[in-house]
């Protein structure tokens, strides 16, 4: 008995001990942190955003609502799906703490929170996210000390002004206005709903960018509601009814600035109030070209931006309909058929390709002004952008490689996409504008990829950095294939589909797109890019309605306007070099008569080769020896009204002797220029003679050909067909 006495004494006296300690620790933690009514109000948190020359252009604040002004479903929303026992609890919800731990260690994860209203509240203007001990006990205390001065209905009151809802609406005020447009005393329940509902993540809930997760989201705070009495029945069904905001309500903001908040919300995901307000954001904003994007009109929804292909940054962006996906149509033939294709030696800019319709397996594509039946070479299929080479080009490549491709330029292509149509934009979603944009100007960076961003800089009010834009670049293409597609677009440019910027001071390499659907086209682009900017045009309407442009038209002169205000009386930059690369002169004849891409004769004259760029691994093996080798084929010969008629193959450069020999004796019958028939009258019945034609380039003598012999008979009617 009194070993268990003693025992008893020693564990008490050790948990007190400890106790006591855990004390002193807790007292010492958070000596220093007091609850600040200032900073509740959150009067100096902000977000100001400055252009490429440091000039402040935005400072988005908070907008305060009283709590008598909300309307009753607004904070028991936020209870519901928040809070559900935030009238009951002192701050700390002691059950739900239990609950949570529990979870945790069933779980073995930290998953589970249990932070009420209260906490939150102190969390967003006084702490940080940490996840440590210290963080935690000072909010404890912090909690505990709002709750002793503030009522609750001040304290939600402080919350929801607090919150920030992304896309630059701080409080509940400016985000009725931003999401709804109209006051928070005027919002409905769906409304309070998914305004709660943004709180866990206004980034990945966003309405505008996963409809669907916020949706779903939404639809289970009105669930909550219902259960905890808020909502009935009926009023659930028809919240559940409603649907969620499209667009952003007139805010005054320009497209610019909606996708700088738009980046912000992507650079911090899970960041509270607290620690977005007070930020200094840096952009490569430049106001006279934002000026000149919104001078665009048209008959349907528009898109523009001018993206720096040298700091990878966007320095101006217009959109009438927000950044939608939209089906790439011909421009994607460079990045997806064309670069992909030169960079494995497939084609150079000279290969010649069959335009005649062919069936792919039930795909049968054809050109917009239908199939000529030709060849022609890959330069002029992709400036003057002729669909049925581009198809069979891909149907070489493999539509598997050619989406490796894509993915390292960030434009994914779905396994159900992969099919032959996608030479031609041929797919389900499609891809945004500043996407094909950053992918294009992989080509003026010499082959690496870098995603583009409006933001350059954050900075916390301090001045400490806490995001810097230094995108990682992924290499796609050689410097050569990118020297080789830039100059097949600069042809494009002066003579193809985007011909309407030849008349630039400057080269540029541009590519058009028009995609088409049942009642007409619903798609029109132009891209263009110098060594300094690439330009991106898009013309079409949000409900796939017909527009009339395509995209050499309308799309190509805002391109033109663009670029002409971009560079005003200077030259930009010279592309990036590629002095691997050879000017290859290969012959005229073999290319259009025998669609053979073969290098020229050393001897040729001046006319008979054509010039084109290759890369070193490319070049033609085979010479033409059509000139420095004169060849014919064998003349064709008759015996008719006691003469003898020699038919000449038709080369215009070479000379011919024209030889015959008779009993030993060897006579030459001519000697000159291409004649089509040759006649020697000088022949006698009964006798047999054996003609040799030798062709001559200059002085070079070719391949003597032997004909057959013939034998003169008596005199009859020339044939017919002598020729």
């Amino acid at each position: 008995m009194k070993r268990a006495a003693i025992v008893l004494f020693v564990l008490f006296g050790s948990a007190g001990v400890l106790l006591l300690s855990l004390l002193f620790a807790y007292l010492g933690i958070t000596a220093g942190a007091g609850l600040e009514p200032e900073k509740l109000t959150l009067d100096t948190a902000c977000i100001r955003i400055y252009d490429e020359g440091g000039k402040a252009m935005e400072t988005a604040r908070r907008k305060s609502v009283a709590y008598e002004s909300f309307p009753d479903y607004l904070p028991n929303a936020f209870v519901a799906v928040e809070d559900k026992r935030f009238f009951a609890h002192g701050g700390i919800d002691y059950r739900r703490v239990a609950k949570a731990m529990w979870k945790n260690l069933t779980s073995f994860s930290f998953r589970e929170g249990a932070s009420t209203i209260s906490q939150q509240l102190i969390k967003n203007t006084h702490l940080t996210s940490d996840k440590t001990i210290t963080r935690k006990l000072k909010e404890f205390k912090l909690t505990r000390a709002l709750e002793r001065r503030y009522s609750k209905e001040e304290i939600l009151e402080l919350y929801v002004n607090s919150i920030y809802f992304g896309h630059s609406a701080f409080g509940v005020g400016r985000a009725a206005e931003y999401y709804f447009g109209k006051d928070a005393e005027e919002l409905t329940p769906a409304e309070c709903a998914m305004l709660a509902a943004l709180v866990k993540s206004p980034n990945t809930y966003s309405p505008f960018k996963n409809p669907e997760k916020c949706l779903s989201r939404r639809n289970f705070v009105l669930k909550l509601m219902l259960e905890q009495g808020y909502l009935t029945t009926a009023q659930y069904a028809e919240a559940a009814k409603e649907p969620l905001p499209s667009a952003p309500s007139e805010s005054g903001e320009n497209a610019y600035l909606s996708r700088v908040y738009e980046e912000l919300a992507a650079l911090f995901p899970d960041a509270r109030t607290g620690e977005l307000g007070s930020l200094k954001i840096y952009t490569a904003y430049n106001a006279a070209l934002q000026a000149e994007l919104e001078k665009t009109e048209a008959e349907s929804d528009a898109a523009a931006l001018v993206l720096d292909n040298r700091t990878h940054a966007i320095k101006a962006y217009h959109t009438t309909c927000g950044t939608l996906k939209r089906l790439p149509a011909s421009v994607i033939k460079p990045l997806l058929v064309y670069a992909p294709a030169i960079e494995e030696n497939l084609i150079s800019p000279a290969t010649p390709l069959s335009d005649e319709r062919a069936d792919f397996g039930g795909y049968s594509p054809d050109d917009a002004g239908g199939a000529s039946g030709g060849y022609m070479s890959a330069r002029y299929a992709l400036s003057h952008s002729v669909n049925i080479p581009a198809v069979r080009i891909l149907n070489s490549l493999g539509c598997d490689r050619a989406a490796r491709y894509m993915a390292k330029m960030g434009l994914p292509v779905e396994e159900e996409d992969r099919t032959l149509a996608l030479a031609l934009g041929g797919m389900r979603e499609g891809y945004s504008l500043p996407a094909l944009a950053d992918a294009y100007s992989t080509f003026a960076s010499g082959g690496t990829y870098y995603p583009a961003s409006c933001i350059l800089r954050v900075e916390d009010e301090k001045g400490h950095v806490l995001y810097r834009h230094s995108p990682a670049g992924t290499h796609v293409f050689s410097g050569e294939t990118c020297a080789l597609m830039s100059d097949m677009l600069q042809t494009a440019a002066k003579e193809g589909t985007a011909k309407k910027l030849a008349s630039l001071p400057f080269p540029v390499c541009a590519k058009t797109g028009t995609a088409e659907g049942k009642g007409g086209n619903t798609d029109a682009y132009t891209v263009a890019y110098t060594a300094e900017d690439t330009v991106a045009v898009w013309l079409g309407n949000r409900d796939n309605s017909p527009i009339s442009a395509t995209g050499g038209g309308l799309p190509a002169n805002i391109a033109l306007r663009v670029l002409r205000v971009l560079y005003d009386d200077r030259t930009p930059a010279p592309l990036p070099a590629c002095n691997s690369l050879i000017r290859v002169a290969y012959d005229r004849l073999s290319y259009e008569n025998d669609h053979k891409i073969v290098l020229a004769d050393p001897s040729a004259p001046v006319g008979e080769n054509l010039y084109e760029l290759f890369r070193p691994s490319a070049l033609p093996q085979e010479t033409c020896r059509r000139f420095s080798e004169p060849t014919i084929s064998e003349p064709r010969i008759f015996v008719k009204n006691g003469a003898v008629y020699i038919v000449l193959c038709q080369t215009k450069y070479y000379d011919y002797v024209v030889k015959r020999v008779n009993r030993g004796q060897t006579t030459t019958i001519y000697s000159g220029k291409f004649q089509k028939l040759i006649c020697d009258n000088s022949v006698r019945a009964g006798e047999s003679y054996v003609y040799s034609v030798t062709p001559y380039y200059l002085s070079r003598a070719g391949k003597t050909v032997t004909l057959p012999s013939v034998r003169v008979e008596a005199p009859s009617a020339l044939p017919d067909d002598w020729w």
